[in-house]
């Protein structure tokens, strides 16, 4: 993250390296600590729980001293550095994060394996949310269609919050996989509605869009939809597919767009920057890669092989 840290202020920033903890595990932790509320402290995105992750925080403390936080850390979290700021972290903050994953036990033909990652380097892979983003077992999509079906919103603020992302998310992911299945994902047709990588503006494709260079060096990309009100303002077989998928879901496409979100847009081309593995074992593969920020390693992974659960035994 590039941002220049003052040294003082009344925001107190915190390097943060977690294992076995999810971003929320670790803001009540950091929250009994200092003996803030949860509401004090802010934080640039999620990160996942079964994973050893590093990421920053901010506390809120006006007119405080630093707090001793010793009672924080533990071997599944350490502060790695704190500095005070003139203002808090904001959500999104950050542009990008990196990646070391290693595949153990892997059963793959390397050769094939090797063409296929100098494939996705080249060429991107469907930015799908990942599974984390719908709950175990799925359970943040059930509980949003539970209440599309009923029209109305959870009273929690953060269960409105998970539940409104997971239907968005879901219903993208849908539209995803049809543009997969008709093998216009990665390219632009005129009705689309492009955007650049690291942007959340987009505006409509005709012809010359459709030609723009920068598709080819995947700076620039066709989006779905993230459902919200009004009507999608794309064009074309682009509008007539996102109608599809919001007929074939009409509750939650409804339930979306009167939960007071804006439409927005979400692009359907991942890019993956600096793709480089190596293979540490015969059976294992380690792979170091950087995503945009709100993107999900999971569907480079997917790309590549099946994952069996964990406890699968051949018979």
């Amino acid at each position: 993250m590039d941002i220049p840290l003052s040294g003082q202020g009344e925001h107190l920033w915190l390097r943060v390296e977690k294992r076995g903890l999810n971003t929320e595990d670790a803001v009540r932790r950091l929250s009994r600590a200092a003996g803030v509320p949860q509401r004090a402290i802010s934080y640039a995105g999620l990160k996942d729980k079964q994973a050893l992750t590093r990421q920053w925080f901010s506390l809120h403390l006006p007119g405080k001293a630093d707090p001793d936080l010793a009672r924080a850390e533990d071997d599944e979290l350490r502060i790695l550095r704190q500095v005070r700021h003139g203002r808090k972290l904001q959500r999104g903050a950050h542009s990008a994060n990196g990646f070391v994953l290693r595949l153990t036990s892997l059963e793959a033909d390397r050769s094939a394996l090797d063409a296929r990652l100098q494939q996705i380097s080249a060429g991107g892979v469907p930015n799908y949310f990942g599974p984390q983003r719908f709950g175990y077992d799925g359970g943040n999509v059930a509980t949003a269609l539970s209440f599309a079906a009923q029209q109305e919103l959870p009273h929690s603020r953060n269960l409105r919050s998970r539940t409104l992302s997971a239907g968005r998310s879901w219903l993208f992911n849908r539209t995803l996989a049809m543009r997969v299945a008709a093998q216009s994902w990665n390219t632009a047709h005129i009705g689309d509605l492009l955007s650049f990588t690291d942007s959340r503006s987009f505006f409509a494709a005709g012809e010359a869009e459709c030609q723009d260079p920068r598709l080819d060096i995947l700076d620039l990309h066709p989006t779905g939809p993230l459902w919200g009100e009004g009507d999608s303002p794309a064009a074309g077989e682009t509008f007539v597919l996102e109608q599809k998928v919001a007929q074939a879901h009409p509750d939650l496409a409804r339930w979306l767009t009167t939960a007071g979100l804006t439409h927005e847009r979400r692009v359907l081309r991942l890019p993956i920057k600096g793709l480089a593995w190596h293979y540490p074992g015969p059976d294992i593969l380690q792979l170091e890669f950087v995503l945009p920020s709100g993107c999900f390693a999971t569907s480079v992974i997917r790309e590549l092989v099946e994952l069996l659960p964990v406890g699968h035994m051949d018979i």
